[in-house]
């Protein structure tokens, strides 16, 4: 990628495996819109694919899974505005046409702010789209730290999904401020927690361990499939800010016949712009941070006591599962340094 963004993820091969930083999984509001007669806007930001019900309709027409506005009669164009659920630095964007064949805009456009809305500047310039597709378009813009952002479109029509693809930017001065003890959940998405790698996803995102709020279901957690021959499952993350660790939590909620039979945790300094394949090719040193411990379905077990090297810092952490299964959060609460 040739654009001017960080090199944590200049060396990325798509922005598309980063955190979906407007999604409502992680707090993100649609604000207002022009019009939405057809389909509400609040679809915009759902996390879930889009879907098509040939016989369903509304009072009002057909009924879509998006956000659509009715045919526009006099000049000017459509306008939503999205409030992202965590503020950071976007590379990229999807605008999601699903479904929608001979209604879609015939372009759109991205502002985004970083002052709450007060002041915008142009992220995506007027980009033709196509129907029923995933419009995929980089930011070209730089890097900045945005808080929301205002999706143009021309002239009218429907859009199922926005996505916006990017890596957290927190305020560490507000949250330190606001610490209790001094101590941040360092692993959490908001606070810059990032999932560089997972050994398998078979049915659940491994983005999703590091969310802000508790799962709702099993389907918000990370899952594996049934591992046959393979002894164990992993993922390496990267804290927001290499950190003192004084106590991690490993949620097993709503795992209750496949939370893994026990898990293992471990720390390392690294620098900040590795990948996986980085972490297979160079040197790095892995301290046991929690050893090996049995776990149980649909529980939140707490390690503290347990900490074999909580007193070190660490950048990085690999969390292995035996043999398989899923976890819903993991929260690792420590003294950023």
């Amino acid at each position: 990628m040739s654009h001017p963004i960080p090199s944590s993820a200049a060396v990325r091969v798509s922005f598309m495996d980063l955190l979906d930083l407007a999604s409502e999984k992680v707090g993100g509001r649609v604000l207002s819109c022009s019009d939405d007669f057809f389909a509400e806007k609040e679809n915009l930001l759902k996390a879930t694919p889009a879907v098509f019900i040939p016989d369903k309709y509304t009072e009002r027409g057909k009924w879509m899974d998006g956000w659509e506005s009715r045919r526009k009669r006099v000049p000017g164009h459509d306008i939503c505005v999205v409030e992202l659920g965590i503020p950071g630095a976007i590379f990229g964007f999807e605008v999601d046409t699903s479904f929608f064949t001979g209604n879609y805009p015939e372009c759109c456009s991205i502002d985004g702010s970083s002052d709450g809305g007060v002041t915008w500047k142009e992220l995506v310039s007027k980009t033709k789209l196509l129907g029923n597709t995933r419009n995929i378009l980089p930011n070209f813009a730089g890097a900045d730290r945005i808080t929301h952002l205002r999706l143009h479109s021309y002239p009218d029509g429907g859009i199922a999904r926005l996505r916006v693809y990017g890596e957290a930017r927190p305020d560490w001065d507000t949250l330190l401020q606001t610490a209790k003890d001094g101590r941040v959940d360092v692993a959490c998405a908001a606070h810059g927690g990032v999932v560089i790698a997972a050994s398998d996803m078979h049915y659940g995102a491994k983005d999703n361990v590091l969310f802000p709020a508790r799962a709702t279901h099993m389907g918000e957690g990370w899952e594996t499939r049934r591992s046959r021959g393979v002894n164990h499952d992993w993922l390496i993350l990267r804290l927001g800010r290499p950190s003192s660790i004084a106590e991690i939590e490993v949620d097993t909620n709503h795992f209750k016949g496949n939370f893994p039979e026990s898990c293992r945790i471990e720390g390392c300094v690294a620098p900040a712009e590795y990948l996986a394949s980085d972490f297979r090719d160079q040197p790095v040193r892995w301290s046991e941070i929690v050893p090996r411990h049995t776990l149980q379905a649909h529980t939140q077990h707490r390690f503290s006591q347990e900490l074999l090297a909580g007193t070190g810092v660490f950048s990085h952490l690999r969390v292995t599962i035996f043999p398989d299964g899923g976890i819903s959060r993991l929260r690792v609460m420590g003294t950023p340094q």
